[in-house]
């Protein structure tokens, strides 16, 4: 029977056309599954499941997802992540590609090693109700794991890093996080251009994220910050919150991410109008 499965293309590019139809023909797919996103049961003979491959510098690993959770996508991601990400689907045996992988060898063979790539620092913007009021938000997810300059090592220090700059961790999305001094979110003509940061030396803020082109806001989200005049931007390591569709999913996104412990936050002023 032929499975409710997405395949993106980018997952497609990497596991083959072949391989890519036989799992939409059901035949390498499982029924019952857990979501690698939010760690509950699903099954993609009953609802729409994502693909999502992890990709490591020499092995890879196929999982699986509520649709809803997050979209079919390729995550790169440290070897030492994903051997942990292995040793979980294993445990669960939820999966006939959750096998350990011999060393140096693929665990999803037809999956090439990718080139290494640097993160970059994806912004998302939706409305968010806290304590009973529509707030804005900017959500800030990195596409790979963040290294702390001059580390030798593959984990991922993305959360640590802002937690010195001033982010605390969430763990009830019902309160605003707390302000920080310095830093601001730069609104121009009513789209998104840049998060600031203050310098060492006191001196003019700069850009910690930039937009490569000015970000378009919804005017659910302008209304919100023009009410406020505060943005509340939460933060989460790779693959923790991906790419929602509408701002229930999103906000259900961000409620996971705090339950886990995976999700800090900061309330900033507007630097612009």
């Amino acid at each position: 029977m032929p499975r409710m499965l997405d395949v993106s293309d980018d997952v497609r590019a990497e596991i083959g056309d072949e391989e890519a139809d036989r799992l939409l023909a059901g035949d390498h797919a499982p029924g019952a599954y857990d979501c690698t996103s939010c760690r509950t049961p699903g099954n993609s003979d009953q609802e729409r499941t994502s693909t999502v491959l992890f990709v490591g510098q020499e092995t890879a690993v196929l999982a699986f997802a509520h649709a809803t959770c997050v979209p079919s996508q390729v995550v790169p991601v440290s070897e030492e992540q994903l051997a942990g990400a292995v040793r979980s689907i294993t445990a669960e045996e939820s999966s006939p590609y959750a096998a350990e992988p011999p060393a140096a060898q693929p665990a999803y063979p037809y999956a090439a090693p990718p080139p290494p790539q640097q993160a970059v620092l994806g912004v998302t913007s939706g409305v968010v109700l806290v304590g009973g009021e529509q707030r804005p938000a900017l959500v800030v997810e990195p596409t790979g794991p963040i290294t702390r300059p001059g580390a030798t090592g593959h984990g991922d220090d993305f959360l640590p890093l802002l937690t010195e700059q001033g982010f605390l961790p969430v763990v009830d999305l019902g309160r605003p996080p707390v302000a920080i001094p310095g830093w601001s979110v730069l609104l121009a003509m009513g789209q998104l251009h840049a998060v600031l940061m203050p310098t060492a030396g006191g001196g003019s803020p700069v850009a910690w994220w930039q937009a490569h082109s000015p970000m378009p806001l919804s005017e659910g989200w302008r209304s919100a910050v023009g009410r406020s005049q505060q943005v509340l931007v939460y933060a989460a390591a790779a693959g923790t919150i991906g790419t929602q569709p509408r701002e229930d999913q999103l906000r259900a996104a961000l409620d996971r991410a705090a339950a886990r412990g995976a999700l800090v936050g900061a309330s900033m002023p507007l630097a612009g109008t």
